[in-house]
């Protein structure tokens, strides 16, 4: 094994913590998850001595999860071998035995859970049977009551938060628009009965909820895109007061994080072409501040981990040679004091720049592109993001680092779809799926060439995910281009995913898709890598988990077959893990290898 070898597999075994959630009533203790054993599990942590306990010990991993108001306890789905069906339990801090808090119920898909700061209700949506259901569970001692559903929908909804009292739960709800737009519910914890709603229209969307730390306060932090972009807004429920933040002229999207314990200042996040900035606005003089924060990726995936706590603000972060740590800024600079949960070291790794390319003669695409050492043109690996409403920021990639240690230069693309582009740019997507990410990646693929980073005939696409699906998209849709395409956890075919995925999954493709396949099945259709196949000329490797309920194995199954019927050469690894895969380090080395090897047979190079 080279040092090349041992550099690339250091990175994907440096152990890290990747987020952290503090206890509603209590931030001296938090919830972290981390990869310390191999795979990601569950920790408490006591934020004053720094120490980890670990709460969780499942082989196939546990990487989402909550914690008690108190700190006393741990919530997570305990499902069958990471599918994302099961229920809801609770574990005792100290260890011990799992506790079903819904055991009366059938098993559920669920993706959120609310604790209130006074410890007295949890909340969660509970996905099945095409229906999403918000339940609340109240009087958590040691035999919790029965769970009471107080909202039901068939179209996509999530708890955010209870009020500081604890009287009022908030729920997102995309009833009015069934599609990814969102109104905010606020529904009485006792009587079930809907008291208020904050909505902007039938264009926009709330999201981004944070209920107020002062006691007696009803109000929430939230976001609405009403402009085009997301703008941060305070709204009282008992009330209806509702106050936008004045930002002046500051262009991108702005989003609250948190509000300090006192309620007197309000941490928000600004993202314009992908890259981060925190500010503070005080509450009584509406000054807004900038903080000198490093430049970098804040929160898991940048959705949270990022909070006041004692002696500071607590902040996940990273960038793409550093991996994920937890620091303390300063409350008032921003500038790091230390270093909370450092990582472990890893060999030196390349930065990324930002970059940008224009395609359908007006429309800028944002990419990240880090280059190996010597002189291009270079063999090139075009990534795609999952979800698909996410966004790639500055983050440590470890598969990305590995590409290029290996001479390929690297770009990950924030196609049309992505997050915090604006309203515009994320929607543009719906009713069309694999359309214009597909041409984007196209015109990436021309950047590289044209910028003389790439050559022509020596570039191949990946993704995980819905990064997975653009993957074998492009393959087909787009021939000619790619020497070959790598996708993980993949959607090959919309009409049999939609048959067999989880119940979540299936209002998501109803959103974007504007319904069902027995209704849009002719979108369905031309949305499917299965519909391309006999156009694909390069090779493609799939690497898909047969317990995964969002992007089941069925499909890629069909796909798999069709490709082998057709001639093509196709490669599939499976494995025995759901969507998430758990964090196992050595199952992310081994797909890691196979890739490599993939690409130097796809390219005609030798192996190592």
């Amino acid at each position: 094994m080279t040092a090349r070898d041992d550099a690339w597999q250091e990175r994907f075994r440096a152990r890290a913590v990747h987020w952290t959630e503090p206890a509603a009533g209590d931030r001296t203790r938090a919830l972290a998850m981390s990869n310390r054993t191999g795979v990601g599990q569950l920790y408490t942590w006591e934020i004053g001595t720094n120490a980890l306990a670990q709460i969780t010990d499942r082989p196939e991993g546990t990487v989402e999860g909550a914690i008690s108001a108190d700190g006393t306890a741990v919530f997570f789905v305990d499902d069958d071998h990471g599918d994302e069906i099961g229920h809801w339990v609770r574990v005792s801090a100290g260890g011990g035995a799992t506790q079903d808090l819904t055991p009366n119920l059938a098993p559920y898909t669920s993706y959120d859970i609310s604790v209130s700061a006074d410890g007295r209700h949890i909340a969660f949506t509970a996905v099945a049977a095409d229906e999403s259901t918000v339940h609340i569970v109240t009087g958590l001692g040691s035999q919790p009551g029965s769970p009471r559903a107080v909202f039901r929908s068939r179209s996509l909804c999530s708890t955010t938060g209870f009020d500081h009292a604890g009287t009022h739960l908030f729920v997102l709800s995309s009833d009015r628009s069934e599609k990814v737009r969102y109104s905010l519910l606020a529904i009485d914890v006792e009587s079930g009965e809907r008291q208020a709603e904050l909505w902007d229209g039938d264009e926009t969307s709330i999201s981004n909820v944070v209920p107020s730390t002062v006691s007696g306060d009803p109000r929430v932090l939230a976001a609405s895109d009403r402009t085009g972009e997301r703008r941060p807004l305070t709204w009282d429920p008992t009330s209806g007061d509702r106050r936008d933040l004045p930002l002046g002229e500051m262009s991108g999207e702005v989003v609250p994080v948190d509000w300090s314990p006192d309620g007197g200042e309000i941490l928000l996040r600004r993202t314009h072409d992908a890259v981060q900035e925190l500010w503070s606005f005080d509450v009584g003089s509406a000054h807004l501040r900038k903080l000198d924060a490093p430049v970098g990726m804040y929160g898991y995936w940048a959705e949270s981990g990022v909070w006041f706590g004692a002696g500071g603000i607590v902040a996940q972060w990273q960038d793409a040679s550093h991996p994920a740590t937890v620091l303390l800024l300063d409350r008032q600079t921003g500038r790091p004091i230390r270093d909370l949960l450092p990582p472990e070291a890893v060999p030196a790794s390349q930065p990324w720049r930002s970059v940008s390319y224009v395609v359908d003669v007006d429309q800028p695409i944002q990419a990240w592109l880090a280059t190996p050492a010597g002189h291009g043109p270079f063999p090139a690996v075009i990534e795609t993001h999952g979800g698909p409403a996410s966004v790639t920021m500055q983050s440590f990639q470890p598969r990305a680092q590995a590409w290029l240690d290996r001479g390929f230069c690297f770009l990950s693309i924030n196609y049309r779809g992505s997050t915090t582009f604006g309203r515009a740019f994320r929607e543009s997507i719906w009713g069309r799926i694999g359309e214009l990410e597909v041409r984007d990646i196209v015109a990436g693929r021309q950047y590289l060439i044209e910028q003389g980073i790439a050559r022509a005939d020596q570039i191949l696409l990946t993704g995980w995910s819905y990064g997975g699906y653009l993957t074998l998209q492009a393959m087909g849709v787009a021939p000619g281009l790619w020497a070959g395409g790598m996708a993980g956890v993949a959607v090959a075919d919309w009409v049999s995913e939609y048959e067999d995925e989880n119940d979540v999954l299936r209002a998501y493709d109803r959103a974007y898709f504007g319904g069902a396949p027995d209704e849009k099945m002719a979108d369905y259709v031309r949305a499917s890598p299965l519909t391309y196949a006999d156009r694909v000329d390069a090779p493609v490797l799939i690497i898909q988990g047969r317990n995964d309920t969002r992007c089941p194995a069925r499909q890629v199954e069909l796909y798999e077959a069709r490709m082998k019927g057709l001639g093509k050469p196709i490669e599939v690894i499976w494995f025995d893990a759901g969507h998430l895969g758990g964090g196992d380090i050595e199952r992310a080395i081994e797909h890691q290898a196979a890739m490599m090897e993939f690409a130097d047979r796809a390219l005609g190079r030798p192996a190592g």
